[in-house]
């Protein structure tokens, strides 16, 4: 007879989605439907265009989605909002997975 609860092997493989892992109510889907809504050119947010040369741009709307997804949860500083790009999934859900880092992340006001 087992004297604790176990969890399940760290290696052992798990199939979901990051959609299965948010639920239906969660804050973030929010946050995700307000900015897709948006006009961001009329807000006057610049949109960069796409260069022959070098990395893509990252979309505008993804900052602003980290962005207010930080204000709701009390997140100030590019870097931390960078670390918890990596380690929570409600924004990954969000991202759909990329993590842009600090010096990328970081929006001058308008």
């Amino acid at each position: 007879m087992m004297q604790h609860i176990t969890g399940i092997p760290r290696n052992q493989m798990v199939f979901s989605s990051l959609e299965d892992m948010i639920l239906p109510d969660n804050p973030v889907r929010f946050v995700d439907a307000f900015v897709e809504v948006l006009s961001i050119q009329t807000l006057g947010f610049k949109i960069q265009t796409l260069k022959t040369e070098g990395r893509p741009s990252f979309d505008t709307k993804l900052f602003l989605k980290i962005y207010l997804y930080g204000y709701l949860n009390g997140l100030r500083s590019s870097r931390k909002l960078q670390k918890e790009c990596v380690r929570n999934i409600e924004l990954q859900w969000l991202l759909c997975g990329i993590v842009p880092n600090y010096n990328g992340a970081t929006i001058t006001p308008i």
